[in-house]
C-alpha cells in the first residue's frame, strides 16, 4: 500500500517547518520506500507497518504541539510492490510517447 499523509501542529504560528521535520525523521528512521515533497510524505509498505509509522510521524508532532492537522490518503493494492516508481514511471512513459495511448 501507498499512503501520502501530512502532518502539522495547529496553533504554533505560521513557521511549522521544524516540526514537520519531527514527522519527516521519523519516516526517514522507518526504513521503508518514502519521498516528502511541498506538501505530503508518501510511504509503501504493509498496513500495519506504514499505519505505525504514521501513528509515530503524529506523535512526534504532538509531543511538541497541542492540537495536530492529519490529512491521509492511501492506495490499497495487495500485491503492488515499488508503487512510489512505478507509478511515476507510467505516467512518464506516456509523457514520453507525447499522449499516445
Amino acid at each position: 500500500m501507498i499512503v501520502a499523509f501530512s502532518v502539522s501542529p495547529l496553533g504554533v504560528g505560521e513557521d511549522v517547518g521544524e516540526y514537520v521535520a519531527d514527522a519527516v525523521r521519523v519516516v526517514r528512521e522507518s526504513g521503508l520506500p518514502h519521498r516528502t515533497d511541498a506538501m505530503f510524505t508518501s510511504l509503501e509498505g504493509e498496513w500495519d507497518e506504514v499505519m505505525d509509522v504514521v501513528k509515530r510521524a503524529v506523535a512526534a508532532v504532538e509531543a511538541r504541539s497541542g492540537r495536530v492537522s492529519l490529512v491521509l490518503k492511501a492506495d490499497i493494492r495487495p500485491g503492488v510492490t515499488d508503487g512510489l516508481t512505478s507509478k511515476v514511471a507510467t505516467v512518464e512513459r506516456y509523457l514520453a510517447d507525447g499522449g499516445a495511448s
